[in-house]
């Protein structure tokens, strides 16, 4: 590297000049535990490795053919200073709290290919220095380029092209490039004046129900009951593959494929096949491993014999040797597991752990990515013998930074453990058993089950949500196959399965489901429960951060959901009933409708503000056939201190809270026929019970109709 110039032993924030042997990241920047090689500022392609030490990021590069040969070096040199510079303080006190002096490698690369982006835009126009780039073009840019994206995403580019002038700034030799309008002028009135889009969590659409149950059925029963069989087999697997390997060619080896592979072929029977490469081929390595010849020997004697044309006409299994414990609806799910299934069955194993995890943890999807083996230990019993919860330690990414602001890519262990219920921890000790301890859950190089590429850090998004495609399909045809068309799995109505929408899901059916119209309603309760207690052993995250905030926000839509409804079903004359109805309908005259899915990020901080409302927030109970005009001493489902919504599946008759309208009772009279009919085709004491059910709910209906009152007369 070369001297350093005057003005650099001046201003610490001035870097010096790198030479063409320069690395791209110096060696500050990189963590001890960061292994990625390096590049030099010569080459053509600089990774980003170096400063990537999250288990489920890309590890992406910048590519400098991108950039026109006349303005790459000015270019290149404002995208070195980035990557290994920090902003001055005086330039960051004026940009806001989430300003920060040095950002994370994603981020860079995106401001590096939006200052390429500029770099054509002015060789286009015959523009061959930065320094050439003035107020008149800065201009003429923004006219162009922000008119084509949202005001959210323009106001990102104007503060990826202020920073192309700011870290100018701070080269050893500075490009000389003009200080964009809009830091002057203001931003305002640069961007779009519409086509905002709110961004994050809350953004994006939850998995519908018809989609999301039997998903986490089948997942869960992978975990749950196929788990040991599946396992079992790829370790038999693996096993034969090493012994077909390590076999050497002998004459008792020729001996034993006359002696079974040949009677075989010459009886008519199906020959053991595969089809690995798109077409049927004789299972060599298979025949190899239990006839105890070497694989060689097995091509030549199909060749010899012509048994690849037999095999290709009668295809015939490759069972391993495993018994099968899983059952599906009390009978076994396989008469065996097949060698040729054994790695697709092992992909899909990690996929339906990683559903689980990723829908009852909250989790985001990097929080998962990066738990490893040894995150759940088994609690230790109390004093007084009860059995503690199961605690996930983990690292959590999102807006980690050190004390001077700068993003820190590892991210850092959360000072406060997730709680895991059961399906998690089943989840977890399976992916624990394909990974090797202390390594991370979805190790990609643990996880590629068909592939020997030597990959680094966790599955990738994009590759889980093609698993997760994958494994819907899987588990439909198996659903058809065992005559279980109500599992199957429908396309969901906003597109595909990706990983952000479970966590957004789960606060959903929290608020929206509480009674069982998905599996693991009780598990709900139970998260309800902890999320609402907002202590700082809480569930989801710390304080009211994380989980909570998407949980207050889809219970706010919900509770306008019902109130709405309410509204409009006194509207079309149908009269109230219940202790609360008065206070339900002034709820209901005084709660906004919510027309749309989509909500800006401030709206959490209002939900949060709404539902503290005690005793006029309104709350839909499907399945007890009622409304909940929660208020906390009144109710009798025994809420925690401070919760702000009922505990709903565990909603009890004569609650003061309680308020139905003249659908319900409609509706729990039609309940009522369905469990006639079903007591009708019960046994004894069944029946007895399913009638006495139903008897109640249709006095529970007829208390409505001799107590129920218009809303004029109530108000």
């Amino acid at each position: 590297m070369t001297a350093v110039g005057t003005a650099a032993e001046i201003d610490t924030y001035v870097l010096a000049m790198p030479s063409p042997a320069s690395p791209v990241v110096l060696p500050q920047w990189i963590s001890t535990s960061n292994t990625h090689p390096n590049s030099f500022y010569q080459d053509a392609i600089w990774s980003m490795a170096p400063l990537i030490d999250n288990p489920g990021t890309n590890l992406v590069n910048l590519h400098w053919k991108n950039c026109p040969e006349p303005l790459r070096d000015q270019v290149k040199l404002a995208a070195w200073t980035m990557l290994n510079g920090q902003l001055r303080p005086t330039y960051l006190q004026t940009r806001g709290v989430q300003a920060r002096s040095r950002s994370g490698a994603a981020d860079m690369l995106a401001t590096c290919l939006e200052w390429m982006r500029l770099a054509r835009w002015l060789h286009e126009r015959q523009i061959t220095s930065l320094g050439a780039c003035t107020d008149t073009e800065w201009r003429a840019y923004a006219r162009e380029r922000l008119h084509q994206v949202s005001r959210d995403t323009a106001a990102i580019i104007c503060v990826r092209l202020a920073n192309l002038w700011a870290f100018d700034q701070l080269s050893a030799r500075p490009s000389g490039i003009t200080r964009p309008p809009w830091e002057t002028e203001g931003v305002d009135d640069f961007l779009p004046t519409t086509g905002t889009t709110a961004g994050g969590e809350n953004a994006t659409e939850p998995l519908d129900p018809r989609v999301l149950g039997p998903l986490l059925i089948w997942a869960i029963r992978f975990v749950d009951d196929f788990a040991d069989d599946i396992l079992a087999a790829w370790t038999e697997r693996r096993r034969l593959i090493a012994v077909a390997a390590a076999t050497k060619a002998s004459p008792a080896g020729w001996a034993a494929l006359e002696e079974w592979l040949l009677p075989m072929a010459r009886a008519g029977h199906p020959l053991p096949a595969s089809s690995e490469k798109r077409e049927i081929q004789v299972a060599t390595t298979y025949i190899a491993a239990l006839t105890g010849s070497n694989r060689g020997q097995v091509s030549r004697f199909v060749k010899q014999h012509g048994l690849a044309e037999i095999a290709a006409a009668r295809p015939g299994p490759c069972p391993l040797k495993v018994p099968i414990t899983g059952k599906i609806n009390g009978k076994p799910w396989r008469e065996h597991v097949d060698f040729n299934e054994a790695a697709e069955l092992m992909r899909h194993l990690g996929t339906a752990a990683t559903i689980i995890l990723l829908y009852l943890t909250g989790m985001r999807p990097q929080e998962v990515q990066g738990l490893r083996s040894g995150c759940c230990p088994d609690p230790e019993p109390a004093d007084d013998g009860t059995k503690g919860r199961h605690l996930i330690h983990s690292h959590h990414y999102k807006n980690v930074t050190d004390d001077d602001g700068n993003h820190i890519s590892a991210g850092e262990i959360r000072q406060v453990p997730w709680v895991a219920i059961t399906p998690v921890v089943h989840a977890i000790r399976v992916l624990e058993r394909i990974v090797p301890e202390g390594e991370l859950l979805l190790s990609a190089a643990h996880h590629a089950f068909r592939s020997s590429h030597s990959s680094t850090g966790a599955l990738r998004q994009d590759t889980l949500t093609l698993r997760i495609e994958s494994f819907v399909n899987w588990a439909n045809r198996e659903a058809e196959t065992q005559g279980l068309p109500g599992e199957t799995i429908p396309d969901d109505p906003h597109g595909a399965i990706r990983l952000s929408r479970f966590r957004r899901s789960l606060a959903w059916h929290i608020a929206r489901r509480p009674g069982g119209l998905i599996a693991l309603a009780i598990q709900y309760g139970h998260m309800r429960t902890v999320l609402d207690a907002r202590t700082s052993s809480g569930y989801g995250a710390r304080g009211r951060q994380g989980i909570h905030a998407i949980l207050d926000v889809e219970t706010a839509l919900a509770a306008a959901d019902t109130a709405a409804r309410l509204r409009d079903r006194v509207a079309a004359g149908e009269n109230v009933s219940g202790p609360a109805a008065r206070r339900a309908l002034t709820a209901a005259t005084h709660t906004p409708r919510f027309e749309g899915r989509i909500v800006p990020r401030t709206f959490a901080r209002k939900a949060s503000t709404f539902l503290a409302r005690d005793g006029i927030v309104l709350y839909d109970n499907p399945d007890a056939f009622l409304i909940c005009a929660f208020k906390h001493d009144n109710a009798l489902c025994e809420p925690e201190p401070g919760a702000t919504a009922p505990r709903q599946y565990d909603c009890r008759p004569g609650c003061g809270n309680t308020v139905r309208a003249d659908t319900h009772a409609r509706q729990l009279r039609e309940r009522a026929a369905e469990l006639d009919q079903l007591a009708a085709h019960s046994p004894g004491p069944v029946s007895k019970r399913l009638r006495a059910n139903a008897n109640r709910l249709r006095e529970t209906a007829d208390t409505h109709d001799t107590s129920a009152r218009t809303a004029e007369a109530l108000t």
